[in-house]
């Protein structure tokens, strides 16, 4: 890549995140008229034409890769709102990678920064369950080693750990945000339970793990989830079942195996 080239493409992704479209055109002019120069003789309005496509083209990428990400966030705040929110997203927060659906990570954060919806402080929760399923749904595959389990009879358990599934995250909120997603995903509970929830102030854990191939989410009982966060933090089997005293560990494991939860032990 020559140091022109480069200068040239510097120059283009500034004018596409740029503020103020008309300060775009004028900075980019130059590399233009270097074009001409080399035989391509675009003229200015062409230039401020293309321009003007791309940076459009560019924000409506932006609402329909957010919406597959975040489909529950985008129904709760309807088009009308969730189309300028992620053209405003997109010119914060460009992506960093040719792949768009790996863009979209720092929208809960976004979210809880913007003044507009602060008297919706359950969005950017929301946001951060449905980014862990869109992350789990890419994560990689993994299938249970029903062997391996035979470490829990013959190590200590202060040696062990749990192999969790691929993509799994807590997400502890104040707000009922299972319940939400739950119910318009499958309308189970229904949207009228899930707003009597929130109206209540009705805190809940939602938990998310890749079940074959597919993402799931359903609400962590207190007693589990410090157990799954401090595997995930990489303690032993022993300390994990420490934090998570009220668990009854035997009767627990044996569901979170068929569901894909937990895929395996291993020794430390």
């Amino acid at each position: 890549m020559t140091a022109t080239l480069a200068l040239e493409q510097q120059a283009l992704l500034a004018a596409l995140w740029a503020d103020d479209a008309e300060v775009a055109i004028k900075n980019i002019a130059p590399y233009a008229v270097l074009a001409r120069a080399g035989g391509l003789n675009d003229s200015a309005t062409r230039l401020r034409r293309g321009l003007l496509a791309y940076r459009s083209h560019g924000r409506e990428l932006a609402v329909r890769a957010l919406q597959s990400a975040y489909p529950v966030l985008a129904r709760l705040l309807d088009e009308d709102n969730f189309a300028p929110l992620a053209r405003a997203f997109w010119q914060a927060h460009p992506p960093r990678r040719g792949d768009l659906a790996c863009w979209g990570d720092a929208l809960p954060e976004f979210v809880q920064r913007l003044p507009q919806l602060a008297s919706e402080p359950f969005l950017a929760d929301v946001a951060r369950v449905e980014w862990a399923l869109h992350s789990a749904s890419t994560a990689a595959d993994a299938s249970i080693d029903v062997a391996s389990f035979g470490l829990l009879t013959t190590h200590d358990a202060l040696g062990l750990s749990l192999c969790l599934s691929p993509g799994l995250a807590c997400v502890a909120s104040d707000w009922p945000l299972v319940s939400i997603i739950l119910a318009h995903q499958a309308a189970e509970p229904d949207l009228q339970q899930a707003a009597a929830s929130l109206r209540a102030g009705v805190g809940e854990i939602a938990l998310v793990w890749r079940q074959g191939f597919k993402a799931r989410v359903r609400e962590a009982s207190p007693a589990e989830a410090p157990l799954l966060v401090a595997l995930q933090a990489g303690q032993p089997l022993g300390q994990a079942l420490a934090a998570s005293p009220d668990l009854d560990f035997g009767a627990w494991l044996a569901p979170a195996v068929q569901s894909g939860l937990v895929t395996g032990a291993r020794a430390l």
